[in-house]
């Protein structure tokens, strides 16, 4: 494919965006009608943190290899595998009454979000390094909170009409249209791209410390955010709304960040200080977390939350192009994940837990905003990491390998 006949990186950002906002609509389909899962298989408040945590588990075996399969095969195949699996662990759901095969079909789907994840994130890092990278990370992770925040308005409604089963068949639907419009939409590589593609290599030393690091940071931070879609509506139920309602409160929250997330990322991009918003912001959502269950008016808290929370996402997300050069890029990215989706599954295990032994979701709020902290302290050691990596080492020439 000649370089006048590939299709803008703006482009490519949107079809990946759209394509990504299947797994955040998949992933809600459990926490958004978290009580009717406890109704229909008789299990506790743990169970399904530890359900909701499933999805994001594989992650920790498969980031990595995940990496490498892009690296070989190329990462379109890979983004279409995981769709493939998507869909195969919904089947897997909605065909079974046991909760052993919940907790297996929802493992098959999160395999393939694993993969999905990891490969698009690459794919975007190609297009925009060197480039308006916090803009695009910014725009890009955003279509997770909007896949959710769909999912936490949409579910409730398709569960009230047809139960579990409805939910999961839109959710099939979905993904399949997700897998069509990669398939059609997102350019084959060129010749000259494959072949002067760089090779796969691990990420070594301090680089390697570096981009743990920042994987902690990114998996503290979604585990907060994910405390409040995953366990926001249980906590509102016990205040008295409905199952709907309770959804559509917490949905302000996904809403607002899906204009504040791509806000950072332009703010961070214009100022030149990504650091700063990262950190300013993950001040502000560890104080409106540990706030928006003790007030009676909890909707402003919320919305406050959002607004402020959602800015230090695409910063987060550039940290690992700081450190890692184009061939370390495909492993490194794995590395990154590895720890983001090990934080997804202890994260909502974790809050379940206290919840269960508090007696209240409330509870949550509180563990997320301890776990925002936790992000800004990592965030510190990133910044020491990757001084002492530039420090070390000749600045390497930013490539992607695409031609635009």
């Amino acid at each position: 494919m000649s370089s006048q006949s590939q299709p803008s990186r703006w482009f490519i950002l949107a079809l990946l965006f759209l394509v990504r906002c299947c797994m955040g609509f998949q992933f809600q389909a459990v926490p958004a009608v978290s009580p009717l899962f406890l109704s229909t298989f008789g299990v506790t408040a743990a169970d399904i943190g530890l359900l909701i945590g499933l999805y994001h588990a594989p992650g920790m075996a498969l980031a990595i290899p995940g990496g490498g399969l892009g690296a070989r095969y190329g990462d379109k195949p890979v983004v279409a595998l995981g769709l493939v699996l998507m869909l195969a662990g919904g089947i897997v759901m909605a065909a079974s009454g046991l909760w052993s095969m919940q907790l297996l079909g929802r493992l098959v789907a999160g395999t393939g979000g694993v993969l999905l994840n990891v490969a698009m994130s690459k794919m975007v890092t190609d297009w925009f390094a060197g480039r308006e990278i916090a803009t695009a990370m910014g725009i890009f992770v955003n279509s997770w909170p909007v896949g959710v925040a769909l999912g936490l308005v949409v579910h409730p409604l398709l569960a009230g009409a047809g139960g579990l089963l409805l939910v999961h068949a839109v959710v099939g639907a979905v993904v399949l249209l997700g897998l069509a419009g990669l398939l059609t939409l997102y350019p084959a590589p060129s010749t000259a791209a494959i072949t002067g593609a760089p090779k796969g290599k691990w990420p070594r030393g301090l680089v390697l410390a570096a981009v743990l690091t920042a994987g902690l940071v990114w998996g503290l931070y979604n585990a907060a955010l994910g405390v409040v879609f995953g366990f926001g509506p249980l906590a509102l139920t016990e205040r008295g709304q409905s199952i709907a309602a309770a959804a559509a409160t917490i949905s302000i929250v996904l809403w607002g960040v899906s204009l504040s997330v791509p806000a950072g990322g332009i703010v961070a991009d214009r100022i030149g200080r990504p650091v700063a918003v990262l950190i300013v912001s993950c001040i502000g959502f560890a104080a409106t977390m540990a706030l928006a269950l003790r007030v009676e008016m909890v909707v402003p808290v919320l919305v406050a939350l959002a607004l402020v929370g959602g800015l230090a996402a695409g910063p987060i997300m550039s940290l690992p192009s700081r450190v890692l050069s184009p061939e370390t890029r495909a492993l490194g990215m794995g590395l990154f994940f590895t720890v983001f989706y090990a934080m997804q599954l202890i994260g909502p295990w974790l809050s379940g837990i206290a919840a269960a032994r508090a007696g209240t979701a409330a509870v949550t709020f509180d563990v997320g905003a301890t776990m925002l902290i936790g992000a800004i302290a990592a965030t510190g050691v990133f910044l020491l990491l990757a001084v002492r990596v530039k420090a070390g080492a000749a600045p390497q020439p930013i490539s992607s390998g695409v031609k635009r």
